[in-house]
């Protein structure tokens, strides 16, 4: 299960820096540029809620040890 959450975490980066390059900074409201934002948005969630379930796994682990 590490070694997923590592993995879908760096192809969750590399999505998040690609999109970054897609943005037109003179409109980034509209058209490819809102893709993009949503795609960097949906990036960042998938991390934090790959944190959260790293984070849940060791708390899991510590409390069986107890």
């Amino acid at each position: 299960m590490k070694i997923f959450t590592y993995v879908v975490s760096v192809i969750a980066i590399g999505l998040i820096i690609f999109n970054i390059t897609r943005i037109n900074l003179e409109a980034p409201l509209q058209g490819e540029s809102m893709a993009a934002l949503i795609t960097i948005f949906a990036g960042l969630c998938a991390i934090l809620l790959l944190q959260i379930l790293r984070i849940s796994k060791n708390i899991e682990t510590k409390s069986k040890g107890n």
